[in-house]
C-alpha cells in the first residue's frame, strides 16, 4: 500500500518544526550542520510529482555542447544552480557542503552505484567557462568515487535564462549604485532541486530546510520507490 504524499510544509514541520530555521541561518558560517532530531525514516512517506524538469543546452567540462537531460534522466539526481565565485555563506557554499555530505554517505551505499547522480549548474556563464568548472569539479568531485557530480555551465546567459525559468529559480546580477555596472555577484534564493529518474521535480529544497538528513531520506525515499533494496 503506497504512503500517503506530504507537501513540503508538512514535512517540515514533521522533520523538527520551523524553530528550527532560525537555528539553521545561525550554523550555516561554519557550513555544519547539526542534527538533533529524527527525519522520518526513507520508505516511510511519498515525495510528491512536482515538475517536469527543465531542458536546455550546457556545456560540461570538457566544453562539449549536451542537453540538460543528459544529466537528469536515467538517475535520481540532486541539482544545485551556483557559481564558482560565490562568497555568500548562507548561498552555494552551503549547498555544495550539503551534497558534500550527502554524497559522502550514498558513497557507502554499493546499491546506489550508477543509481544517483549530482550537478552543479553555473549561473555565470561568464566566468564559469568550462575550463574553470573543470578545475572546480575537480576540487570537489573527488576521484575514485562511484557517484558522479557533473559541473555544467552554458554558452551564453541567453540560453541559460530558458532553464532557469524551467525550475523556477530566480536571479538577479547584483549592480553598482554609483556606477550602473554590475559587480560581479549574483542575488539568488538558493535552491537545490530532487529530480528521479523520470526526469521529474520530487522535491525543492531551500535553505530553511536543506539538511543532509532530510536529502540523505529523500533520495533513499525515490530509490526505495524503484525497488532498490539499501542495506
Amino acid at each position: 500500500m503506497g504512503f500517503p504524499a506530504m507537501s513540503h510544509q508538512t514535512r517540515l514541520l514533521i522533520r523538527g518544526g520551523f524553530f528550527f530555521t532560525g537555528w539553521l541561518m545561525a550554523c550555516l558560517a561554519s557550513a555544519a550542520p547539526i542534527m538533533d532530531f529524527v527525519p522520518p525514516p526513507a520508505g516511510s512517506y511519498r515525495l510528491e510529482r512536482i515538475q517536469p524538469a527543465s531542458e536546455g543546452a550546457v556545456l560540461d567540462a570538457d566544453g562539449r555542447r549536451r542537453r540538460l537531460s543528459e544529466f537528469t534522466q536515467g538517475r535520481v539526481t540532486l541539482l544545485a544552480f551556483m557559481y564558482s565565485s560565490c562568497a555568500d555563506p548562507n548561498g552555494c557554499p552551503y549547498a555544495l557542503t550539503v551534497m558534500h555530505m550527502v554524497k559522502s554517505e550514498l558513497e557507502k551505499l554499493p546499491e546506489t552505484r550508477g543509481r544517483v547522480r549530482f550537478v552543479s549548474l553555473s549561473f555565470d556563464p561568464v566566468r564559469d567557462t568550462p575550463q574553470t568548472l573543470a578545475l572546480y569539479g575537480r576540487d570537489h568531485s573527488g576521484a575514485g568515487q562511484h557517484l558522479a557530480w557533473d559541473f555544467l555551465t552554458t554558452r551564453s546567459r541567453r540560453e541559460l535564462l530558458p532553464i532557469l525559468n524551467g525550475f523556477g529559480q530566480d536571479v538577479g546580477v547584483d549592480i553598482d549604485k554609483a556606477t550602473g555596472k554590475p559587480v560581479g555577484t549574483y542575488s539568488h534564493v538558493l535552491k537545490v532541486f530532487l529530480i528521479d529518474r523520470q526526469r521529474t521535480v520530487r522535491e525543492i529544497y531551500t535553505t530553511d530546510y536543506l539538511l543532509p538528513a532530510m536529502v540523505l531520506n529523500d533520495i533513499k525515499t525515490l530509490l526505495i520507490e524503484e525497488g532498490v533494496r539499501l542495506k
